[in-house]
């Protein structure tokens, strides 16, 4: 019995001593290594540099060590434009919050938080451009810029029908970093592309892309058609509304308005207003608040398929004239309007039937309300433009002289 206790006390022992061997090698107390050194070319250090006068990393291997260093040297030519880009312009895009008037269960105006988006500093005197629907509804506009200054801004014009916006800011003394505009009637399709804005609240983010398509209309969630649109891959998020598109010069070439999404997020699909749209609208904003466009004294109707049979039209696409505006150019051209004893309901709308039906413009074809105003959305005040309608079964053409359309006929 004793010699059994004696082995296996020994054994245990044994045990421990390997264990405690192994334990020392495995904190480098015992090397049975040949030599007692390690070999050259089995341990490397990495060290990262902490210069801040250099900007990339340089990767530099020694005998013994690799060495990660800074250099410009480090960055493709494509690299270099697009820091260039950021760090030249960066600044001058603002981050945009709003806030809206509510309601309580009391049916008391409270303020609540409303929507946010980016904008671009086009002029030292405090002017912002950024989109419509930024700016919606809004009573407190705040614009934050790059170094964390906080201003109140005021929404002195906007265009709903291009998604345009311009906000002005009061900087007093303070030196602002602008952003010129470039031109987007030669843009192609394939060339490269810079967005910056504050997607999810992630300030002045930089994504790039190139421009994947041109002149595209799409719909937005109010049902308003903004034609010509730029489409690009560069990654456009919630956020990045009304900041700008730019070229590899840094010019802004467009503003981003809006994502084809399916859930939400960037799928690689991003529309921005063309900068020559933005060029156009820009100084009718800051001096009117709205763009001076041409207009047609009528109050139109869209045709629908009930209003169709209803009134038995001969066509299933047009604009009704319900109304003519007395002394309006309208009326002066010889269009009609629709008859009061003719009055039918629809919602909380009255149609007066047996009006014209505009059915072109300046040779375009007008099938919708989109169309018409489309049609008119490139002309001015005093323009002279072609009018196409359907009197009956007749088709007529007349001239006219277009009025001035403010913001209350959009």
């Amino acid at each position: 019995m004793k010699i059994r206790n004696r082995n296996n006390l020994f054994l245990t022992l044994i045990i421990l001593v390997l264990f405690i061997v192994i334990l020392f090698m495995g904190f480098g107390i015992i090397d049975f290594r040949l030599g007692g050194n390690r070999s050259n070319t089995e341990a490397r250090v990495i060290a990262v540099s902490e210069n801040q006068e250099s900007s990339s990393f340089n990767y530099q291997q020694s005998d013994n060590n690799v060495y990660i260093g800074f250099s410009e040297e480090g960055y493709d030519e494509g690299e270099l434009e697009n820091i260039n880009v950021y760090d030249r312009f960066n600044k001058a895009v603002v981050n945009i919050t709003t806030e809206v008037v509510g309601y309580n269960w009391f049916l008391e105006p409270v303020p609540q938080k409303g929507s946010s988006g980016s904008g671009s500093i086009f002029d030292n005197r405090g002017y912002i451009l950024t989109n419509y629907h930024v700016v919606e509804k809004a009573y407190k506009v705040n614009v934050t810029l790059a170094d964390g200054t906080l201003f109140e801004g005021e929404v002195i014009g906007t265009d709903q029908e291009n998604d345009l916006a311009v906000v002005k800011i009061d900087p007093g003394k303070k030196a602002l970093t602008t952003i010129s505009f470039g031109e987007s009637g030669g843009l192609k399709v394939g060339q490269k592309v810079l967005a910056i804005g504050n997607p999810f609240a992630f300030e002045r983010t930089l994504t790039t892309g190139i421009i994947s398509g041109l002149g595209r209309p799409l719909k937005n969630d109010k049902g308003i058609v903004i034609r010509d649109l730029i489409q690009t891959d560069a990654s456009i998020n919630p956020g990045n509304s009304g900041g700008p598109l730019l070229n590899t010069r840094g010019e802004i070439i467009g503003v981003n308005t809006m994502i084809y999404s399916p859930s939400g997020g960037s799928v690689g699909i991003g529309f921005a207003v063309p900068v020559d749209t933005a060029r156009r609208v820009v100084p009718d904003l800051i001096e009117y608040g709205y763009v001076q466009r041409g207009w047609i004294d009528i109050e139109p109707v869209q045709l629908f398929p009930s209003l169709v049979r209803y009134a038995g039209l001969p066509i299933s696409q047009g604009i009704l004239v319900s109304r003519v505006k007395n002394g309006g150019n309208a009326e002066d051209a010889g269009i009609r309007g629709g008859s009061q004893e003719k009055a039918v309901r629809t919602g909380n709308s009255v149609i007066y039937l047996g009006g014209d039906i505009i059915t072109g413009i300046n040779g375009e074809t007008i099938s919708s309300l989109s169309d018409f105003y489309a049609a008119l959305e490139r002309t001015h005040p005093d323009d002279v433009i072609s009018v196409t309608v359907l009197r009956g079964r007749r088709e007529l053409s007349m001239e006219l002289t277009l009025t001035t359309r403010t913001g209350g006929d959009d």
